[in-house]
């Protein structure tokens, strides 16, 4: 296909600024999809997708569109126009995949930059923004959502054109939802993004990986930007980073369904089924060239970095082997995460997982539950940490139950985030107090668009996962927006706080926290332990240990339960001797017996703010 006739462009955006509906809108118009199969959110195939109504796997598309360079009725469709071929990448637009987003940006050449007529620029918009202009696209920008009652479209223009510098005329402005707008801005990704080029001059053929999937029946199959050359079924390939070579089963395009085509060649986006069955092998951001290729991989490639670590287990053991098989078929279809098997006393056998963040963390979790029926303990998430020993180790932390005693420590270092918060000024003050609160250290104020200012801060990522993100959005009636990007590593002063249950620790309670924060936490978390732990026959003790030494401590008491009760009538030594028997009985359970933790107690423990 000649690539002067294609245009390659991805939808960037926060979170629910219209992105999949702008896209339903484009598949409406250009015919891709009958009006009689259409549904919302076409490109999120995924059940959690649409139930939250966020983008998490990104979704490519193959339209064809007739524009007419003298068509300004932004109807497009006239006889004799000339076709293009549009390729469309839609990306997810939450912090945790901004490597994957970055990926696909490689694979296009432009961008529409999506914004809210009714939120205008928010946080997330200013970083994969800057992530578009680092990778040199021509920049679209789109103020969606002009239908809504709420909209302040002219307002919001003025934002963009802030941001990018550029005059009104340059600002689009559609409604995903009627399709006002759209086939005018079809006419200018056309008119606007150019034609892709090969990077180099070799004929060979060479791809870029931006995302893959797994089928049960052909294996990975893996979503590519042809960069050089042109791939056909049958042909011999090779993964560049893995050093893996496979035959080629299948190769086709995105309509938007995988549809089988003789061959893909330079400039296009499309698929190639590899026939691979094994996970770790095909990863975003990895070269796909001919096997005879011997030029070094396509720049750019990362492997992803687990900054979010939880452990899981099963809440029943047997269905361990269930869990295990289940984390392999999810690593098939998501390279991102791993995972390792651990064992707990308390729990049992589990594994301990590493994710891109919160988010990733949670649909993971919740895919296993959904997915595979399975009942997870998902232990509370922790982060890396690089701790130098006073015997002169470096060791790397990512379990709180392995950080080392305080007195080992010589130094500990942790992530540290430059955090952008975009909020109403009303809300300033109570921002300022709660990033004081998460030790945050504010570096710059400054007014953004109408009546709104941005903070920018260093924050320890540890406390970006304190409960931060709803702190931030109850203050400011959901107003704020936070992004985020994981800059540098700092000195952190931080302490291992184990909880003990009759004097025996229990590892799934242990944590990392801050040492001004010791007497705060160790109190919250024995008072939530006393008040939901079973009673027993026995008394027993809650306690809070750091530093060496208790910190906080309540005292659960034992069931009463006198024996001698049922006693009637006779001799009264009769009963008193039964009572010192019991007595001694209790004092025995007392120095010997074990509190037994029943797994909703676990469950509570581990989900904040319960």
């Amino acid at each position: 296909m000649n690539p002067q006739q294609i245009r390659n462009f991805s939808i960037i955006a926060h979170i629910d600024h219209g992105k999949s509906t702008l896209a339903d809108r484009m598949l409406e118009i250009t015919g891709t999809i009958e009006k009689r199969k259409m549904q919302d959110q076409v490109l999120d195939s995924m059940e959690l997708e649409r139930e939250r109504g966020i983008t998490i796997k990104m979704q490519p598309v193959r339209m064809k569109w007739r524009f007419a360079s003298g068509d300004k009725s932004g109807t497009g469709q006239q006889a004799g126009a000339d076709e293009y071929v549009l390729n469309l990448i839609d990306t997810p637009g939450h912090i945790d995949f901004s490597y994957e987003v970055s990926r696909s940006l490689k694979a296009v050449e432009g961008s529409i930059l999506l914004v809210d007529a009714t939120q205008g620029v928010q946080a997330q918009t200013l970083t994969t923004l800057n992530m578009a202009r680092e990778a040199q696209l021509t920049i679209i920008p789109v103020v969606s959502k002009i239908d809504s009652s709420l909209a302040r479209t002219e307002e919001v223009v003025a934002e963009v054109c802030q941001l990018l510098e550029c005059s009104k005329e340059d600002v689009l402005t559609v409604s995903g939802k009627t399709g006002e707008g759209v086939a005018e801005l079809l006419n200018e990704v056309v008119r606007r993004v150019p034609a892709p080029k090969s990077p180099d001059e070799t004929d060979r053929f060479r791809s870029l990986i931006f995302d893959f999937q797994y089928s049960n029946h052909t294996g990975v199959i893996v979503y590519i930007r042809v960069m050089n050359g042109s791939a056909k079924k049958h042909d011999r390939l090779i993964f560049k980073i893995a050093e893996r070579e496979f035959e080629a089963i299948e190769v086709g395009i995105f309509k938007p369904d995988n549809t089988p085509v003789e061959s893909l060649s330079a400039g296009e986006i499309g698929y190639i089924v590899t026939g691979i069955k094994e996970p770790g092998v095909a990863s975003v951001g990895d070269t796909i060239a001919s096997n005879r290729d011997s030029i070094p991989p396509l720049p750019g490639y990362k492997t992803p970095r687990p900054v979010v670590w939880a452990s899981l287990y099963p809440e029943s053991q047997d269905d361990l082997p269930l869990l295990r098989q289940a984390l392999g078929r999810l690593r098939l279809s998501d390279s991102s995460f791993t995972y390792e098997e651990e064992a707990s006393g308390t729990l049992g056998k589990g594994y301990r997982c590493g994710f891109l963040g919160m988010l990733h963390m949670e649909i993971v979790t919740e895919r296993l539950r959904r997915e595979f029926n399975l009942e997870l303990v998902v232990t509370q998430p922790s982060i890396t940490y690089s701790v130098e020993l006073k015997n002169g180790n470096n060791i790397i932390v990512y379990s709180p139950a392995l950080f080392p005693d305080d007195h080992d420590i010589k130094q500990v270092s942790e992530p540290i985030v430059t955090m952008k918060i975009i909020t109403p000024p009303l809300y300033l003050s109570g921002l300022m107090k709660s990033l004081y609160e998460h030790e945050a250290e504010v570096l710059a104020t400054e007014n953004f668009g109408d009546n709104r200012t941005m903070v920018t801060s260093l924050m320890p990522l540890r406390e970006l996962m304190r409960n931060f993100f709803d702190e931030i959005k109850s203050i400011s009636s959901g107003y704020a927006s936070i992004s985020y990007d994981i800059t540098e590593n700092r000195i952190a002063d931080v302490v291992r706080m184990d909880i003990l249950v009759a004097d025996e620790p229990i590892v799934a309670f242990s944590r990392v926290v801050s040492r001004r924060r010791v007497p705060e936490d160790a109190e919250a978390m024995v008072k939530k332990l006393h008040e939901i732990l079973p009673r027993e026959l026995f008394t027993f003790k809650v306690q809070a240990k750091a530093f060496g030494r208790i910190i906080s401590s309540e005292t659960v008491s034992g069931k009463k339960k006198d024996a001698a009760g049922t006693l009637s009538g006779g001799d009264i030594t009769r009963k008193m001797k039964l009572r010192d028997k019991q007595k001694e009985g209790r004092k025995r359970l007392k120095e010997h017996g074990s509190v037994n933790i029943p797994q909703e107690v676990f469950v509570k423990m581990m989900r904040a703010g319960d």
